[in-house]
């Protein structure tokens, strides 16, 4: 691990401030992805920012009739919460299918959101990736490939999103809160918070030099029945193959994202109104621009019986 210099933020807007003055800085909380990514030397920030002072660990209803979730709310009781386990099932499913007890006791909505990709490739710095070192090639392109993308992937990388919960938040459409380092707020739709990897694989949010998330925000509950579907190697400690989030009506309507397809939590909402004509044609339409690779084919099938699942589970 390098050496590098340390504080401790405040407030949200001097945390931004900081992190605009210092280059190479990085917030840091629960550390549970960004202190191995330290230790391997894949992140080598010059300055961290301690943020788990600030008052963001609180989970309260909006004015709308929501829910805004603090951007240090860990994720075991984000998941164990009364109102997210009612109105928001999905998500604490979500929540408890990723990682061990230990982990999530730790891990914070932030940072969940700000995890970067598991790509085998991307971890082995003996091996060229345009996320680690932009320009320097895909190793993952010619190489192992089961694990990776078959949608919304591009020549310049084929990595999946790791997260759980983003793929809940997008069912639900959440909206990330932000503080930027001239004090200024915004709020950024989960839809647009993750971006594809086009020729810049490196930038995986839209967020700004020195932007700091300080909640995620819920809308009101949208009812019907929440599933989450995690199809993964082994039955604990894995990321997924596929996953699949849905929120289904009574009416057979619903919305539906999938994990471990893409460089971001994949939903298409214009295939949706498929969704009462059954999985195949759901999928067949939500993954409508899949180019799998040789190994990876068999995530398109895999989906499609997954969500074949969460539907006959949700209509009982």
């Amino acid at each position: 691990m390098k050496p590098f210099t340390y504080e401790r933020a405040t407030s949200p807007a001097e945390a931004a401030a900081a992190a605009a003055r210092r280059p190479g800085a990085k917030f840091i909380a629960g550390g549970t992805n960004l202190l191995d990514l330290m230790k391997l030397q894949i992140e080598t920030p010059a300055h961290l920012i301690d943020v788990n002072g600030l008052a963001l660990d609180k989970l309260e209803p909006t004015p709308e009739g929501g829910l805004r979730i603090g951007a240090l709310v860990r994720n075991t009781d984000l998941a164990a919460d009364q109102r997210v386990r009612r109105d928001y099932g999905v998500l604490s499913r979500a929540l408890l299918a990723g990682a061990s007890g230990q982990l999530r006791n730790k891990a914070t909505t932030a940072g969940n959101l700000l995890q970067r990709t598991r790509c085998p490739y991307f971890y082995d710095t003996n091996q060229p990736c345009n996320k680690r070192q932009p320009g320097s090639g895909c190793s993952a392109l010619g190489g192992f490939s089961r694990q990776l993308a078959v949608v919304g992937h591009s020549e310049a990388c084929i990595a999946t999103n790791p997260s759980d919960m983003a793929v809940a938040l997008r069912a639900l459409d959440a909206v990330v809160e932000t503080v930027k380092p001239d004090g200024t707020t915004r709020g950024i739709p989960i839809a647009e918070f993750h971006r594809l990897p086009g020729d810049t694989p490196h930038i995986e949010t839209a967020l700004e030099p020195g932007e700091f998330i300080t909640a995620v925000t819920l809308p009101p509950p949208a009812g019907g029945r929440h599933v989450y579907r995690k199809v993964r190697d082994r039955a604990s400690y894995a990321f997924a193959l596929v996953s699949v989030a849905a929120v289904v009506q009574r009416d057979g309507t619903g919305r539906v994202a999938l994990g471990g397809v893409a460089h971001r939590p994949w939903r298409v909402e214009a295939a949706e109104a498929e969704v009462p004509r059954g999985a195949r044609a759901a999928m067949a339409a939500i993954l409508a621009n899949a180019r799998p690779t040789h190994e990876n084919a068999f995530k398109v099938t895999l989906a499609e019986r997954a969500l074949h699942a969460v539907l006959a589970e949700a209509r009982g």
